[in-house]
């Protein structure tokens, strides 16, 4: 399954494409970065993301698009601006007919790392260990598209094992396995926090200051 992750933004689009390989493995396809000038107008930034996403998708021929939620706390700028990039990406995707999934922050970094308030930095890291990348993805709008990929990687592999419960715990949905042969300890690390997290729900995102650029706490 070939995956691109979007860390939506308005200023800077993260892109980053993956693909699963056999035992949860996964391997870089490519890492990009839809770029605006904040002096033009929204509509014509908008537009060269979606340009970007169209030929993204044209060249790289996604099965399915994850997008990072977007999260708001006082920056209303901001998050409005991620909001109408998110949408871009949403309606590119559906215009190709893929599926698309959206992930919280703290399930990108529990998926990651295997602890769903892991700073930024820890993020990045791991996802160069994960791609065995020489050097950090950069911007970290980049790193940051990669590690939505790669939640979605993990996630769906776990959720569609198997020894996966179903409504254990009053029909929460599906709950991964924490055990297996091919797992890796940051997948078992975060299949035990999501089973956790259905019983009492999941991590509350960090705020965010208000002089940040973007809303999301990746």
């Amino acid at each position: 399954m070939r995956i691109l992750g979007v860390d939506p933004g308005l200023t800077r689009c993260g892109l980053g494409v993956v693909e699963t390989l056999g035992g949860r493995r996964v391997k870089l396809i490519d890492v990009d970065v839809a770029r605006t000038d904040k002096d033009l107008a929204p509509e014509k930034r908008l537009l060269l993301i979606s340009n970007k996403l169209e030929e993204t998708m044209r060249l790289l021929r996604p099965d399915v698009v994850v997008i990072e939620r977007v999260f708001a706390q006082d920056n209303v700028r901001s998050v409005i601006g991620t909001a109408q990039a998110a949408g871009v990406v949403m309606l590119t995707a559906a215009q190709r007919s893929l599926p698309v999934f959206l992930y919280s922050p703290s399930e990108v970094k529990a998926a990651v790392t295997g602890h769903g308030a892991a700073p930024k930095m820890q993020v990045q890291l791991m996802v160069q260990r994960i791609l065995g990348l020489r050097e950090i993805p950069r911007p970290k709008d980049a790193a940051d598209a990669l590690a939505i990929a790669i939640c979605h990687a993990w996630r769906g592999a776990l959720l569609s094992a198997p020894s996966t419960s179903y409504g254990q715990h009053g029909g929460a949905g599906m709950l991964p396995a924490v055990a297996g042969p091919d797992l890796t300890p940051a997948q078992r690390i975060w299949a035990e926090q999501e089973r956790l997290q259905k019983r009492h729900g999941a991590v509350a995102p960090r705020k965010t200051k208000q002089n940040d650029s973007k809303p999301t706490t990746l």
